[in-house]
């Protein structure tokens, strides 16, 4: 190791002094998410890609990119805002790129335990290398493996006296801490990036943790930000049913994505205008059975203290909001912390807000491995225990089945769409909390090949929750709670939240399997379960539910013209056809500013004005 923190000034060096150190075997690890240093990963990478003597496995999780335009309207959107929101020096992993061409060469091997989803699907290296895991067994698989190098993106101290694994102690404590157990040599490479927001906590180490650290003008890219998400009407149900679960002075677990901002921006209101949050909470249980003593509409006077795997905005605005306040006291740190987090993922706002917190707001966040987070088998498990009281961990689901199973990360087909993540492992501690519940937040229909189809089955072949985890589900139709009740119960809850255009073919076929009463007739309340009924109530409070409830990182001309887009990227050849000639009647003047962000505005070419006939069509509607 350098001494006096005297660090290596190219990739280069660290690329070298592990193939000096580990030859031509080479087994990397790697984070999920954003702590890869995917400079060094590549270099690493194409040097074994050149050297066929070379063997090397990547094992890791989460590669993210953004989507490559898949025509030439979608190229001159995304062109300019990829530009601007990742910027023009972003490095790709290559061999993230090599596997969706199929051109991995057969001397290095890539296994994930949880893809960016969808972005993986029918893709056949990485579905047959794809390892099925629980987040808190990954560090044991790592060692299984026999990983004999780890590189990471880490943060400096600006004394430049410490270390930090800053968005991704997750893992990397864990597996440390079993390779020193079973006495297996391992290589620490940490590659420092400026702009990585330096956090402490059990993230904070000496550089002796590492065999070597690299600090060079080659890591100047910008950090991997994910663009602030639209929340639509189904959506924003969904978070509002979901906000009514939480109670005073409780445990915080959720996930990111559009229903976690749902759920997010309904938590707010309810602090903020706590009578309003009333009124729509009477209006949307009006007419159907009372839960009043299930639910919680109160302000939250003592707050929330957070534990999630992964920190994502919502932790930020829930911060700023006063909710995320309650304290807990932990004994390995010895510190009174408001939220423990595994890694962190998010916009370039909550980037910046890690990276200028200070005081109570910094002293209070800890960034600490997964085995802590995601389960309760520790020294100060019953310590943990009472910290994790009135604990609601939130989770999204692509399809529950009528006897209360949830699948969340594979298709029928055994397709894996993302992973199991930490999903399982919450859903398990909320069954072993007392006064805990799972809620599984999942939109009620899907659009197989452009028809509607509902996401309460009947059965479900790769199940990431078994049915006897079923705990809480919400669809924007309500909330259905399942735990302890037969599957009776359970099928007439679920059929009650589920779209009313599958709710008869659920009743025959669970009646006819034995598994509902005959008797049993869908109630009147729930017998209207339609999209247009959730769009007229929710544009009844517009101003609550707004789009973008937290910003966007897409100008209005974008949205304008990303919301058109999604219209032509569904409609099929007749429906197109119908766009078109719509367009011929629409003023070009009326959407120039729209029209200019395309370069469409003056077109050159028939391909031109087809394409800006096109779009006025879809912008018209």
């Amino acid at each position: 190791m350098m001494k006096d923190m005297e660090f290596a000034k190219s990739l280069a060096e660290a690329e070298n002094f592990i193939f000096s150190r580990l030859g031509s075997s080479i087994r990397l690890a790697t984070p999920l998410g954003l702590g890869k240093p995917n400079q060094l990963v590549n270099s690493i990478y194409e040097r074994a890609k050149k050297d066929s003597r070379i063997s090397l496995k990547i094992f890791t999780a989460l590669s993210l990119d953004f989507e490559k335009p898949k025509n030439e309207l979608e190229k001159r959107f995304l062109g300019p805002f990829y530009s601007r929101h990742f910027g023009d020096d972003y490095p790709h992993l290559t061999y993230l790129q090599d596997l969706h061409k199929a051109q991995v060469p057969s001397n290095i091997h890539l296994h994930e335990f949880y893809f960016q989803a969808g972005a993986l699907l029918k893709n056949e290296n990485a579905q047959q290398s794809y390892i099925s895991l629980n987040y808190t067994h990954v560090a044991r698989a790592v060692l299984d493996h026999d990983i004999n190098v780890i590189v990471q993106m880490v943060a400096l101290s600006k004394d430049r006296s410490k270390i930090s694994l800053s968005c991704n102690p997750d893992l990397t404590l864990d597996v440390v801490e079993l390779y020193k157990k079973s006495q297996k040599p391992l290589l620490m490479i940490g590659v420092i990036h400026p702009d990585l927001p330096y956090l402490g906590g059990d993230a904070e180490v000496d550089a002796s943790f590492f065999d070597f650290i690299v600090e060079s003008e080659e890591v100047r890219h910008s950090l991997f930000a994910v663009p602030r998400v639209s929340v639509d009407e189904a959506e924003h149900l969904i978070g509002f049913y979901a906000s009514q679960l939480i109670a005073d002075s409780g445990t915080l677990q959720i996930g990111i994505g559009s229903l976690s901002d749902a759920l997010v921006n309904a938590m707010i209101m309810r602090q903020k205008d706590n009578a309003l949050y009333r009124k729509i909470s009477e209006h949307l249980w009006k007419g159907r059975p009372d839960v009043h003593q299930k639910i919680h509409l109160n302000i939250l006077q003592e707050g929330l203290y957070g534990t999630s795997e992964m920190l994502m905005d919502g932790f930020m605005h829930l911060r700023k909001a006063g909710i995320l306040k309650r304290e807990i006291f932990d004994h390995n740190e010895s510190a009174k912390r408001y939220l423990h987090g595994a890694f962190f993922l998010g916009s370039k706002d909550f980037y910046h807000w890690l990276g200028s917190l200070s005081g109570a707001d910094y002293e209070g966040l800890s960034m600490t491995k997964v085995s802590k987070v995601n389960d309760l088998y520790d020294p100060h498990e019953l310590a943990i225990r009472k910290q994790r009281k009135n604990a609601r961990f939130f989770n999204t689901c692509m399809a529950v089945t009528y006897l209360g199973a949830a699948a969340s990360d594979t298709l029928e087909n055994g397709q894996v769409v993302s992973g199991v993540g930490g999903q399982y492992n919450f859903v398990a501690m909320a069954h072993e909390l007392e006064d805990a519940q799972s809620v599984l937040m999942l939109r009620s229909t899907n659009l197989k090949n452009n028809h509607k189809a509902s996401n309460v089955v009947e059965a479900r072949g790769h199940a990431t929750i078994p049915r006897h985890l079923r705990d809480v589900v919400i669809t924007e139709y309500g909330i259905a709670f399942l735990k302890g009740e037969s599957d009776d119960t359970v099928i007439r809850r679920l059929i009650e939240i589920a779209d009313s255009e599958f709710q008869e073919e659920l009743v025959e076929t669970a009646q006819r399997n034995g598994k509902l009463s005959k008797e049993y007739k869908i109630p009147s309340y729930a017998k209207d379960n339609s999209l247009k009924k959730v769009k007229e109530f929710v544009q009844a409070y517009k101003d609550e539910f707004k789009l973008f409830p937290f910003g966007s990182d897409f100008t209005s001309e974008e949205i304008n013209l990303g919301k058109s887009l999604n219209q032509l990227k569904k409609a099929h050849a007749e429906k197109l056809l119908g766009f078109f000639v719509k367009g011929l009647g629409v003023s070009k003047n009326k959407y120039r500013a729209e029209l200019e962000r395309m370069e469409l505005y003056k077109t050159r070419t028939a391909k031109d004005f087809f394409y800006q006939r096109l779009i006025l069509g879809a912008l018209g509607k």
